[in-house]
């Protein structure tokens, strides 16, 4: 559960996962993600595209990486999302754009497109890392 006034976490209106509903199916989802101390947050925006397929857009970062990894990403199905991750093109086409291993935005991507295609249930997704 994120932390109430928490610095790091912008409340506009896109605060974590925001899911929009027509008649029931699921037609957009965005994800805020605040990645941490490389400060670059960024808005994850999956919208359906034709039948059992995702759009992806990342949208407002100031990574050129994820930039690049936003413009790599294809249209996205059940076979794209559930292989392994060797195999998966979302995290293939996250390191070819040279993100970074810890990068959560690719965990993201997978996430919103579970969503928005009716095979998760939204929930927000929470890492609070604690050096004692």
């Amino acid at each position: 559960m994120p932390v109430k006034n928490d610095p790091g976490i912008k409340d506009d209106g896109w605060h974590f996962l925001s899911v929009n509903k027509n008649g029931g199916d699921m037609e957009k989802v965005r994800i805020f993600v605040n990645p941490g101390i490389c400060g670059f947050d960024c808005k994850v925006v999956a919208e359906t595209s034709g039948k059992r397929k995702a759009r992806v857009e990342i949208a407002e970062s100031g990574c050129a990486m994820i930039r690049q990894y936003s413009e790599d990403l294809p249209d996205l199905g059940l076979q794209d999302i559930f292989v392994p991750l060797t195999k998966n093109v979302i995290f293939i086409a996250a390191e070819k754009a040279g993100c970074h291993l810890a990068c959560p935005v690719p965990v993201a991507v997978v996430k919103a497109c579970e969503v928005v295609l009716g095979l998760a249930i939204p929930k927000d997704v929470f890492l609070r890392v604690e050096k004692r």
